[in-house]
């Protein structure tokens, strides 16, 4: 028999979910549009990813991955400082996005909004690097633009309870 969780996370449309707490967090908290888009952001200049880690009802990540100018552009966007370096300001302020954007995300479905802990954000950087998870139960991976800067977000689920 499935578990109330599983058959929430089987029946929820996943994706209209995130696009919906990607859309939230973005004109909310950085009063610009984020919408999905259909690039992917470049892999070839130097990359960061934020990720946080999901415990409890699901186990899993959520990963936030961008190049360096839309970095600088989030962070300007909570700073309102416009920077030129990819500092630790601008490494905390994408894994403050991912973190924003995984909660939303997981309060759209009520088991996972108290059933489910988030982890603080781990931030990866560099040029060419992968991250590899164990063979996911389920995944999301939606691409979004905001003004001309393109971000990835992806949603991992190891394992439902």
């Amino acid at each position: 028999m499935a578990t109330m969780t599983r058959q929430l996370i089987e029946d929820s449309p996943h994706a209209v979910h995130l696009d919906e707490a990607v859309d939230e967090v973005f004109r909310l908290m950085m009063g610009v549009q984020c919408i999905p888009g259909e690039l992917k952001p470049p892999s070839d200049t130097e990359m960061l990813t934020a990720v946080i880690g999901l415990a409890g009802a699901i186990s899993g990540a959520c990963l936030l991955s961008l190049g360096r100018k839309s970095a600088l552009r989030i962070a300007e966007f909570l700073t309102g400082v416009q920077t030129a370096e990819m500092d630790t300001t601008v490494k905390d302020a994408v894994g403050e996005v991912c973190n924003m954007i995984a909660g939303a995300w997981k309060g759209k479905y009520a088991p996972l909004s108290s059933g489910c802990m988030l982890s603080i954000p781990a931030i990866v950087t560099g040029s060419n690097y992968q991250l590899h998870m164990q063979s996911p139960e389920f995944s999301i991976e939606r691409c979004y633009q905001f003004e001309d800067q393109i971000i990835d977000f992806k949603v991992i689920c190891e394992s439902i309870q």
